[in-house]
């Protein structure tokens, strides 16, 4: 059976780091060797914060699935729905925000993988797998195996329970929301604070204890992310493609501006023309 693998859980598996790279701007499926070429994972289709329609994500992760790159989709919320239409459409992981309490964390696992293993209506024919017709218990069994389920943890609450929400079988990952936890415990942007650190540290404990990975969003500065990669984070959001564009824009705009200009031929030229 042709069945695309999932390389960011491949990544993890082994041990290493699953590096992803969100999209904000990108509304183009060459998004996908573009963030390949650049050395990423997986790319963070986000549909939280993003004007992104439904149909424009079905074609990335079609592209990612053949481009080398798992594409993985980031739901506004808690339905099933928005989570089922894109693992239909090819998505290999779901990432849901506001993972509270372990009750919320087996609605997401259910939601998102088929009999026995969850809830998830099973349709035809799937990207995942070249759309061949095939034995659907094989296909059930390879897309199930294969899926990552990402449980994000960015409030109080959930950092509380972050032990019971990691037991939930079927829950793959841990991420850490950094910017909504900071708010949520009053500390908004102090991404560098000690109860961030603290919490990291939770997180990477519990997934410990209960076999999961767990990962880092909302961090950027690097001797941060240095900081928490070293305490055991593994999943990581690396940043944007607009974070990307601009840091490239800004840094070849400021050399250019810097080039000293040649004034006297400058003024050469000016009393040649008149």
């Amino acid at each position: 059976m042709q069945s695309i693998k999932n390389h960011a859980k491949a990544q993890l598996q082994a041990g290493g780091l699953a590096l992803g790279m969100g999209l904000r701007q990108a509304r183009t499926v060459d998004i996908a060797q573009i963030a390949k070429t650049s050395g990423f994972d997986w790319l963070f289709i986000d549909m939280e914060h993003n004007s992104m329609d439904i149909d424009t994500a079905a074609q990335i992760c079609a592209g990612a699935l053949v481009g080398g790159i798992t594409p993985i989709i980031r739901v506004p919320g808690h339905e099933a729905f928005h989570a089922t239409r894109l693992l239909d459409t090819g998505a290999m992981g779901i990432v849901v925000p506001h993972v509270s309490t372990a009750e919320q964390a087996t609605h997401v696992a259910n939601m998102c993988r088929f009999p026995p293993a969850g809830g998830r209506s099973i349709p035809g024919m799937l990207p995942q797998v070249g759309f061949e017709a095939l034995p659907i218990a094989d296909v059930v069994r390879a897309i199930n195996d294969e899926i990552l389920v990402v449980a994000m943890i960015e409030t109080g609450e959930g950092l509380q329970n972050v032990e019971a929400i990691a037991a939930v079988p079927g829950i793959d990952v841990l991420l850490v929301g950094t910017t909504d936890l900071a708010a949520d415990l009053g500390i908004t942007g102090q991404l560098g604070h000690e109860r961030i650190g603290d919490a990291i540290d939770a997180v990477c404990a519990a997934c410990a204890r209960h076999g999961k990975v767990p990962g880092v969003g909302g961090v950027y500065d690097e001797a941060l992310m240095r900081a928490y990669v070293q305490k055991g984070a593994r999943f990581i959001l690396s940043g944007s493609d607009l974070a990307f564009l601009m840091a490239g824009a800004k840094s070849r705009s400021k050399m250019l501006r810097s080039i000293p200009l040649d004034t006297e031929q400058d003024q050469a030229l000016e009393r040649a023309a008149s």
